[in-house]
């Protein structure tokens, strides 16, 4: 699909072997520091677009990093400014944005959160007076802080099967943030030694789980329709960024409809749980499989089309 795009074109040297730095704004600075970013915008569209360029709000709510309306602004975006605010490209198009973050010196402790966005506007169809808004957005994650950055951590819980009405199985992993960073986790989830000693996968982990310092959540995967219920020997590797924990578990997936038995994992990372609790875990698949986390993933999807990915 022809569209308009936003990247960060560079990182701080001693992040540069971690991929979140290479997609996003993250660092961990002093107050009173005042740091440059470049990043490049390019139109693959086959029109000339008119694109605005602004630093907007988001927050860490639910496991999700969600949006500001609009231009809402929040304390992280009001620190950030752009060189330049408007851009006329023409197809295939691009151009280089450097954006300024200067921190006050009476900046509190803390992790903060905002996109940089870039935004167009559909001219409106004759069929209907209606303009859509399109924009796709960079990242920042920033945290404030005296001396060396928090650690970044997290351990996994227990792992639940499910079956949606349709049939198709699922799992749910309980993750916990220890660290003093947010997350963004994705991963991978392998199936072995199930009947007639089977395998299957790896499976990619659904994207979208996002978790504060001390968040709890559940990180989701969805399997073929055809996959038999088990018993199943799980392996699963989780990470955010350089951060990478791995555990291993039986399952078995129950009838379309159902919740199985929560299995704990063991290995380098045998973690009991008892924030997140596992019948509340189960109610959640119940009541719509891992649906509920592909849903939420979908609620960027409003009249405005958001992309930060």
């Amino acid at each position: 699909m022809e569209r308009i795009g936003i990247q960060l074109l560079e990182a701080p040297v001693d992040r540069r072997g971690d991929p979140r730095a290479l997609r996003y704004i993250v660092d961990h600075l002093p107050p009173g520091t005042l740091i440059r970013r470049h990043l490049l915008v390019v139109n693959k569209t086959a029109r000339t677009q008119r694109i605005d360029l602004y630093a907007a709000a988001a927050t860490l709510d639910e496991g999700r990093f969600r949006f500001g309306e609009g231009r809402t602004q929040n304390e992280l975006s009001s620190w950030i400014s752009l060189d330049r605010d408007r851009l006329d490209l023409p197809p295939g198009g691009q151009a280089r944005v450097r954006a300024t973050l200067d921190v006050p010196p009476p900046a509190s402790k803390g992790e903060r959160y905002a996109v940089i966005w870039a935004s167009t506007k559909s001219p409106p169809k004759k069929s209907a007076n209606v303009t859509q808004v399109h924009r796709v957005g960079v990242r920042v994650y920033l945290d404030i802080g005296i001396g060396g950055e928090p650690p970044s951590s997290f351990t996994i819980g227990e792992v639940v099967p499910a079956r949606d009405a349709q049939g198709v199985p699922s799992v749910g992993i309980e993750v916990r943030n220890t660290g003093g960073r947010a997350l963004d986790l994705g991963g991978t989830v392998s199936l072995s030694e199930g009947p007639a000693g089977t395998r299957a996968g790896p499976f990619d982990v659904i994207e979208g789980t996002t978790l504060g310092p001390g968040a709890s959540g559940t990180v989701g995967v969805r399997f073929p329709r055809e996959l038999a219920n088990g018993p199943w020997k799980v392996d699963i590797a989780l990470q955010s960024g350089t951060v990478r924990q791995t555990g291993t578990g039986r399952i078995t997936f129950p009838d379309p409809g159902g919740v199985g038995e929560p299995s704990p994992l063991f290995g380098p990372l045998r973690t009991p749980w008892g924030i997140l609790g596992s019948s509340l875990l189960a109610g959640l698949l119940v009541a719509g499989g891992l649906l509920v986390v592909t849903r939420r993933a979908h609620r960027r999807r409003r009249v405005d089309a958001d992309t930060a990915p």
